[in-house]
């Protein structure tokens, strides 16, 4: 298989690629820059959610590789509303 099609299933996977490597840091960067979370104290009360890393080779109209795209996304599947978060 070739490495640059591969898309990994775990960031284990991933962070053997530097052309993945390369994408994490720059969502996570993104995701700094844009004031996407604040981080506050957890208390016993609160249910604390996960994230998980997906990959995807984005293509071009002509099948070449455009770009590798990382995502890191939460596990919001856990959450309760109106315990967790509330709808704006």
């Amino acid at each position: 298989m070739d490495p640059l099609s591969f898309e990994p299933t775990s960031y284990t996977q991933a962070s053997k690629y530097p052309h993945w490597k390369s994408a994490m840091h720059e969502e996570f960067d993104a995701l700094l820059r844009n004031d996407t979370w604040s981080l506050v104290p957890a208390s016993p009360h609160m249910n604390v959610i996960g994230c998980k890393w997906v990959f995807r080779v984005k293509r071009k109209a002509d099948g070449s590789i455009e770009r590798h795209k990382a995502r890191l996304v939460a596990k919001g599947f856990n959450q309760q509303e109106g315990l967790d978060y509330e709808e704006i």
